[in-house]
């Protein structure tokens, strides 16, 4: 089969997605209303909420939400064959993320910006709102633990790479102090931005002397170094951690309109053109699928743990973080939701889709294929590399050298998974200087304060256990609570959005369709692995951190949908927890 009818399908879907079903859930559903006063007007303060055009804030949202996941996930699922990735990320896409998204910066506009966390108290109640920013804390902490981890090994393994990604820090503050602030416009800069990247990509690719290889740089492989003893790959990890700690402790502080914007629109310019590359090499090379459509050696059962494995790309419960944490302080016009909510969940599963097709025209065949998929664990070794080589054929049609297309998505991911951490930090700050207003610790909801807090929980979890794959890969000792984690989010926000538009006398079932699959798949798995997976129950030993962690964001996912129902069978206790304070008597019009 060839894979461009592949993507032929799954891209008129999203066209249908855009074209229509958006414009229904605008204008029947969430009822926009362009003369609602937004947050970013309502409490402009020249930091976290500034008035964004919507393109601008499409290519931050956008760029925030992809990181490498629908990435990593997508090319892990591969190993049950592309048919149930592809299903998944089409439908999911479209019926799923995009009415979270869309509706998660709509929830938070109507109620002052704030995070999700936060609304679960006006929405469901303040045990809930507890609970919830329990698992919110939880889930950031590893994005950021874990993501430090992948942009160091990416440095490390690619270290072409670095001098790119390093550039484009003063480009974009540059771009945001000149222009940005000044009321420019950021299409002809961010161009240029990324003519010098990718310049300088080339040049780093055929340089090695422009490279910034610190293994090479402290002695090689094996070299014992002056770093507290370490060899010279562990040394490299905790310099390059270090490095992105201090990074993201900055970034997270500045004003929106100095660092982030510019350069988030810098990276939706560089996804665009490298989503550009990679689908116009499929539509020259016209590969030939070579994945099969289901694989029948798995012997790790795609149902449920699929739901799962893919969750940026299909839906994810960080977008809804980035949506009320970020995005929701930067919205122009309450209208603008569409475009930056909807279009940027399609724009994730339009990367998701190139993944699955340049994975599954990597290989020479299905013996190739079974060979680099023969378990699933083995999947998730694999499964960034396999996307590499497969996306480096892709941009071979189009006659990009090898080594210069490795060194470019080495490049994209590396900005991603950046973009992500500044964004995760930042939203972190965000729930302790919430948390610390809730409780009278004031102290905690001032800048810095909060900010440092938020660095110095991740620096730990990053460096102080092993996680298994060297210094600095602590954040890997709670990753498998990630996926289960990331889509109970997703499940209780669409839960959240489906008790708001019942209590407005709107149509919950857009969000009530894929709020019950969603909890359903996701506490099933979750119930798995709890019980059977890490108690020790099961084939594999006990994983005692995992059980007890997993046991409590599982036992307080069922108290929140629990008190939720109650909620949906009294609408008056509902009612009462509405705050006037919160919505406008327009948007109690619209």
């Amino acid at each position: 089969m060839n894979a461009i009818w592949l993507a032929i399908a799954v891209l008129a879907l999203y066209l249908f997605g855009w074209l229509w079903y958006s414009r229904f859930l605008a204008e029947r559903i969430y009822c926009l209303d362009p003369k609602f006063p937004t947050p970013a007007h309502r409490y402009r303060d020249g930091v976290d909420f500034v008035p964004t055009n919507k393109w601008v804030l499409w290519g931050h949202h956008f760029t925030s939400v992809a990181g490498a996941a629908p990435i990593v996930g997508p090319a892990i699922a591969m190993y049950w064959g592309w048919g149930p990735a592809i299903a998944w990320v089409a439908l999911g896409t479209v019926f799923a993320a995009g009415v979270h998204d869309f509706g998660a910066l709509v929830l938070s506009i109507r109620h002052r910006g704030q995070s999700v966390g936060t609304m679960a108290n006006r929405v469901i109640g303040r045990r809930a709102k507890l609970l919830f920013l329990f698992i919110i804390l939880i889930l950031i902490l590893m994005v950021n633990a874990v993501f430090a981890w992948v942009i160091a090994n990416l440095f490390i393994n690619n270290p072409a790479a670095v001098l790119p990604v390093v550039l484009q820090v003063p480009v974009a503050i540059w771009i945001g102090t000149t222009v940005l602030r000044r009321g420019g416009r950021l299409l002809v800069p961010s161009l240029v931005a990324l003519v010098l990247m990718y310049g300088t990509a080339i040049l780093t690719s055929n340089l090695e002397w422009l490279q910034i290889d610190l293994v090479r740089w402290l002695g090689g492989e094996g070299a014992t170094t002056p770093i507290l003893g370490l060899e010279a790959t562990p040394a490299s990890f905790l310099i390059w951690i270090l490095v992105l700690l201090g990074y993201v402790y900055i970034a997270s502080t500045l004003p929106v309109w100095k660092l982030l914007q510019p350069r988030d629109y810098i990276n939706a310019q560089q996804l665009m053109v490298g989503l550009g590359v990679l689908y116009l090499g499929l539509a020259l090379t016209m590969p030939e699928v070579s994945a099969p459509i289901y694989n029948g050696e798995a012997t790790t059962s795609w149902f449920p743990l699929l739901f799962i494995t893919i969750a940026c790309g299909a839906i994810s419960g960080f977008h809804s973080l980035v949506a009320s944490g970020t995005s929701s302080k930067q919205l122009e016009k309450e209208t603008d939701a569409r475009t930056v909510g909807y279009l940027g969940a399609l724009g994730e599963g339009a990367l998701a889709l190139i993944t699955i097709i340049a994975v599954a025209t990597a290989f020479s065949g299905t013996e190739a294929f079974t060979a680099s998929y023969a378990s699933f664990d083995k999947a998730g070794q694999v499964a960034v590399g396999n996307f590499i080589d497969g996306a480096s054929q892709l941009a071979g049609g189009l006659g990009i050298p090898a080594g210069v297309a490795e060194t470019i998505v080495a490049l994209i991911i590396v900005c991603f998974a950046a973009t992500t951490l500044d964004s995760a930090v930042r939203l972190m700050r965000y729930i302790i200087g919430e948390l610390g207003n809730e409780y009278g610790a004031t102290t905690l909801a001032r800048r810095h304060v909060a900010t440092s807090l938020a660095v110095g929980l991740t620096a730990l979890l990053v460096l102080l256990p092993d996680g298994g794959q060297g210094l600095g890969s602590g954040g890997y000792l709670l990753w498998p609570l990630f996926g289960t984690s990331n889509q109970l989010l997703a499940g209780i926000t669409l839960m959240l959005l489906s008790l708001w538009l019942y209590r407005k006398g709107r149509n919950p079932v857009p969000t009530l369709i894929p709020m019950v699959f969603l909890l359903v798949m996701t506490i099933w798995a979750m119930v798995q692995q709890v019980v059977f997976d890490w108690s020790g129950l099961g084939e594999g030993d006990a994983k005692w951190l995992l059980f007890v962690l997993g046991a409590i964001i599982l036992g307080f996912a069922v108290w929140i949908v629990l008190e939720a129902l109650r909620l949906f069978r009294h609408r008056s206790e509902l009612e009462a927890l509405r705050d006037p304070a919160d919505e406008s008597p327009e948007a109690e019009g619209s």
